[in-house]
């Protein structure tokens, strides 16, 4: 299990980009992070691994996330993390000497679906291509909790969607994903649980399961809790038309 108890980030100048985050993620779940720009869904992913100082506790069974435990989690982000000098294949060699759970079967199936080059450097690849590697990655590397930030920015439609069965097909059990992005409408189905965050707080947490049984769909869902404004638009139209005037 791992639990997020009253995480809070301030930056430097002043910021409060988490104001209490409290989220406990369990062993299996498939996870849908939502929230505006500016939300928090990147820093708290990266709060999770370490790599920003914040307040609070995170703990992964019960354990404070340290170098002992850290390869348990796993992370894709649009930002990369790879080497680009380094080419496909020494990014594997190198997973399978530093991860001794990395998964060989399933970066050579991930590699094989998104047509990817075993031997050019990462550097190379387009936009969609490195954003696909790094998710190969994080799949592959062996960990429990796999934290996947924007990782289909650059992929055209018919990748993402044929993605979401593969992935749906390879996740084992114990497998938990964690999934920020805007693209609502394509992970509705494929999610078991929305989280929503808004200005730095968990707005809203409920299963796609109880949004059934009410009758709500997820974008539903995310108008209501963000009391999203359906006349905007028309409402700066007759602005911009009454200046004109």
């Amino acid at each position: 299990m791992l639990v997020l108890s009253d995480v809070k980030k301030t930056y430097r100048q002043g910021t409060q980009a988490l104001a209490g985050v409290s989220l406990s993620l369990g062993p299996g779940e498939i996870v849908g992070l939502f929230g505006e720009n500016g939300a928090g869904k990147t820093t708290l992913m990266k709060c999770i691994l370490g790599l920003l100082r914040y307040e609070g506790e995170i703990t992964l069974d019960g354990q404070p996330i340290t170098p002992k435990n850290i390869a348990r989690l796993s992370f894709a982000t649009c930002e990369h993390s790879y080497f680009p000098a380094l080419t496909a294949a020494g990014h594997r060699d190198f997973f399978r000497e530093h991860f001794p759970t990395f998964r060989d079967k399933r970066f050579t199936a991930l590699m094989d679906f998104f047509q990817l080059p075993l031997n050019k450097t990462i550097r190379s690849f387009s936009t969609g291509q490195k954003n696909q590697f790094e998710v190969i990655l994080a799949l592959s590397q062996g960990a429990d909790y796999i934290l996947m930030d924007e990782p289909f920015a650059g992929n055209d439609i018919f990748n993402r969607e044929d993605f979401y069965k593969v992935l749906l097909g390879i996740l084992e059990p114990n497998e938990t994903i964690l999934l920020s992005t805007h693209l609502l409408e394509e992970v509705q189905h494929f999610i078991g649980r929305a989280v929503l965050l808004h200005q730095g707080t968990v707005a809203g947490d409920m299963t796609t399961s109880q949004l059934e049984d009410e009758g709500r769909s997820l974008i539903d869902y995310v108008k209501e809790t963000y009391h999203y404004q359906s006349d905007r638009v028309s409402r700066t139209l007759d602005q911009l038309t009454d200046q004109k005037e």
